[in-house]
């Protein structure tokens, strides 16, 4: 490839590893949940610790698979190698999830395997971009790939929407899985990892290390920082917003999952655009813009409950979403270095996971008090509680919502704000 030119056709090519994930995760997250609600009956918070237990795994390993995977060196690469393995493995698991709901134990040791094995392959997947495109042109490089990773969500979202009004739950796992294997046969045939140096030993390996300055270490924290507050929101929305749609729009799981999908058309929209634009005005600034937008999309929908508007929002969320997700990563990957980008992109993960892994309990936490202590039907609540034994489903507290996603936004412009590294050397690109 060129250097002073995208390769857009190696990078098409590549970017199936991270739209193998999307549609998984995409289809896992939109039914998930309410297979949860409708077959076990457990509470809103429980749901939120279940959908959090793939944050879990990936805040524990994500940074170790991703660290094994820069110093793995194999005839395949050193990424390929987990992705043939763990690829297949999730697949399996992920078709049989909705056939387990006869005992919640047994929905739950094929869950929390599958979340497993997609913590095995997901870092080196992405690993894979910055591995084989050079720094100037990873926002663009990563435009491309979220699109990818976008049209994979929206499948997810529209297609199993689709699917399960056919054939309930399990037609959209079943056919998930089969477009994941398809990709990974993309990769196998068309993607061909460089030569790698042999790895050297610890003695030389620590003379050789190139270490952060202070300022480039607090730069990097802050980034991780930012990165932790605005998942907290974009997965507390991701995970219960078929309950929200459920409450407040009338729509059924499948219904629910089309409406998530208009997210992933705007990102789709956006996604390489928002590249050539962080490239050309500056990563941060197009977060910051991203993240100003989505503030301002989200207070109106803490009112309104008209299906179109609601939808015309979540549209444009996805284009301000494209703003932020697709410039983060470059931005981490241009502080490692090329030795470490397994690693860092591991750290990206490890803080996205764990603001998972807090944000659907902890949301799931606040949904169940606001139930509770709704202002619209406290009254009432109260009164069919004592009489009727009896409790009020009000839509309004579902519309906390969006004043959680607002402040999650907010502290995560706060980090940005004092970031000062992360943006290329101008180039012609």
């Amino acid at each position: 490839m060129s250097e002073n030119k995208l390769d857009i056709k190696k990078t098409l090519f590549l970017s199936f590893g991270f739209f193998a994930s999307m549609i998984l995760w995409s289809v896992y997250n939109a039914f998930v949940p309410r297979i949860l609600d409708e077959y076990f009956g457990i509470s809103f918070f429980l749901i939120g610790v279940i959908m959090s237990i793939d944050n879990f795994f990936g805040v524990v390993f994500q940074p170790l698979f991703g660290k094994l995977s820069d110093r793995t060196r194999t005839r395949f690469g050193r990424r390929m190698p987990f992705l043939l393995i763990g690829i297949p493995v999730s697949v399996l698991l992920f078709v049989f999830i909705p056939h387990m709901t006869y005992q919640l134990w047994s929905f739950m040791a094929v869950v929390i395997i599958f979340t497993f094995m997609m913590g095995v392959w997901r870092t080196p997947a992405v690993s894979l971009m910055p591995d084989l495109i050079p720094g100037p042109f990873r926002s663009q490089a990563n435009g491309i790939v979220n699109l990818v990773g976008g049209v994979g969500a929206v499948i997810a979202f529209l297609g199993g929407g689709i699917l399960f009004g056919l054939g309930g739950f399990p037609l959209p796992f079943l056919v998930s899985g089969i477009i994941a294997l398809l990709s990974l046969a993309i990769l196998i045939i068309f993607v061909r990892e460089p030569i790698y140096p042999p790895l050297l030993s610890k003695e030389e390996a620590k003379k050789t290390e190139i270490k952060l300055s202070a300022q480039e270490r607090k730069s990097c924290i802050l980034i991780l920082s930012a990165i932790f507050f605005w998942f907290m929101g974009y997965n507390a929305i991701e995970t219960f917003f078929s309950l929200y749609a459920g409450a407040v729009l009338d729509l059924d799981a499948g219904q629910a999952s089309i409406s998530l999908g208009v997210i992933g058309i705007g990102v789709i929209l956006f996604a390489f655009p928002s590249g050539l634009l962080g490239a050309k005005i500056g990563r941060r600034n197009v977060i910051f813009i991203g993240l100003a937008g989505m503030i301002v999309l989200f207070v109106p929908m803490i009112f309104i409950t008209n299906f179109w508007i609601v939808h015309v929002i979540l549209f444009f969320s996805g284009v301000f979403w494209a703003c932020i997700n697709i410039n983060s990563l470059p931005m981490i990957v241009r502080i490692s270095g090329p030795a470490k980008i397994g690693l860092f992109i591991g750290y990206y993960y490890l803080f996205s996971f764990s603001s998972q892994l807090i944000t659907t309990p902890l949301y799931g936490f606040i949904l169940d008090m606001s139930k509770h202590y709704c202002s619209y039907c406290k009254p009432l609540y109260q009164y069919y509680e004592s009489v009727y034994n009896y409790s009020c489903e009000c839509l309004y507290f579902h519309q906390s919502l969006w004043i959680y996603a607002i402040v999650t936004y907010v502290l995560a412009c706060i980090c940005l704000l004092f970031v000062r590294h992360g943006e290329e050397e101008p180039q012609t690109s």
